[in-house]
């Protein structure tokens, strides 16, 4: 029997209608889950709502679940609707009455708000990682080529002479301001809102700072309907720092397609990068870069749809919320599978030296020609002239 269900009458069609991706989707969510309830049970004994006894078996079954769950044995079925009804009816079936008693003091809507929070901070946390890793490994790349000329170009025109060095430290310094905005939004995500219920707090002496504290927040979510009315807000910024991510990463992705054509030869793709064409035998297509480029846009119709769906809502729960789970969970494993992938393109990037000291040409030094005329004392619009007038000649 579903979590809030009193009667017999529920169509099947609004029955599968209403419950969509969920069970699917949950388990993503399980050990999550758990490990609130956990902390909710601990809480409940410390306030005398259930024995000791109660939660040491209530917290016995609930790692059960956990490990079961890692093992893939640990199965939603559609009738259930969610993972919360799942680990109940499983706490019901181990323990009889004292499984009826976990949800003692809890809605769905603070247990799916605490469980998809805590899968959050620890996602993101991962992406820091990750992306940590990621600026250094561009760190590294750079530190090798700091002296190779790389043609710098505006309007996809040449414009003036770089490196690749410094090409490669662009990367490096717009993750680091990326891994600033993460950091921030990891800030906001750190409060408790197990215990807020439905948006309007529970009716007993909860000891919400008690679970705060065990389930590593650093701060309690006072409001309860801020609570609900997070959702969607929170996940919103959350997708925005992911796209920041991809953003740049999309701008890397572009940049060595363009480079490595064989038109221009500057850098190359080790083979084990590329794919091939299924009637061009000659093709070496850079599909893992295609795909990074396109993640930014696949994670942005995310993003829209999580600060979307809840506009136009007044505040408190709506079912409309519900939609918002799958768009975070698929965003941040789309952003995780791009910084999984991005260092091995880096590691696959052979730099072609001669090709770029032949791309060096002469009017990429135009600038140059430009201030030495005004370090001699000319206006720097006479001089600019002069050196216009020069190419001009030369490329009638």
């Amino acid at each position: 029997m579903k979590l809030w269900q009193i009667h017999d009458s529920l169509d099947s069609r609004v029955e599968s209608f209403t419950t969509g991706l969920d069970p699917q989707l949950d388990h993503e969510l399980i050990p999550y889950d758990c490990a609130a309830s956990m902390a909710h049970v601990n809480m409940l004994s410390s306030i005398g709502i259930i024995t000791m006894e109660e939660a040491s078996d209530l917290k016995d079954k609930l790692h059960e679940i956990v490990e079961l769950h890692s093992e893939g044995k640990f199965i939603i079925r559609p009738d259930q609707e969610d993972g919360h009804t799942a680990i109940e009816d499983y706490l019901v079936d181990k323990l009889g009455d004292t499984g009826k008693k976990v949800h003692t003091g809890r809605s769905r809507n603070d247990q799916v708000i605490t469980a998809v929070r805590l899968f959050e901070i620890e996602s993101l946390n991962r992406i820091c990682q990750l992306t940590e890793s990621l600026s250094e490994k561009f760190n590294e790349f750079g530190a090798s080529w700091t002296n190779t000329p790389l043609p710098g170009y505006t309007h996809t025109r040449k414009a003036m002479p770089f490196t690749v060095g410094d090409w490669a430290f662009a990367f490096r310094d717009a993750l680091k301001d990326d891994l600033t905005l993460i950091r921030a939004t990891l800030d906001v995500l750190d409060q408790n809102p197990l215990g807020t219920g439905a948006g309007y707090g529970v009716p007993l002496p909860l000891d919400r700072r008690m679970t705060t504290e065990l389930l590593g927040f650093s701060r309690v979510m006072e409001n309860p309907m801020y609570a609900q009315n997070s959702r969607g807000k929170f996940e919103a910024r959350i997708l925005n720092d992911c796209l920041m991510v991809l953003y740049d990463l999309n701008k890397f992705a572009t940049d060595v397609i363009f480079f490595s054509l064989p038109e221009l030869g500057y850098f190359s793709l080790d083979k084990a990068l590329v794919t091939g064409s299924s009637i061009m035998p000659h093709k070496q297509n850079p599909d893992v870069l295609e795909l990074v480029r396109a993640a930014y846009h696949q994670v942005a119709g995310y993003e829209y749809q999580v600060k979307n769906i809840p506009l136009n809502l007044i505040s408190g729960y709506h079912r409309d919320l519900q939609l918002t789970k799958e768009p975070i969970i698929r965003g941040i494993h789309a952003v995780l599978d791009v910084l999984a992938i991005i260092p091995v393109a880096v590691s696959g990037i052979k730099v072609h030296t001669d090709q770029l000291n032949d791309s060096m040409t002469d009017e990429l030094k135009s600038v140059q020609k430009v201030m030495e005329l005004v370090k001699s004392g000319m206006p720097f619009r006479d001089a600019y002239r002069i050196i216009a007038q020069k190419y001009k000649k030369e490329n009638p």
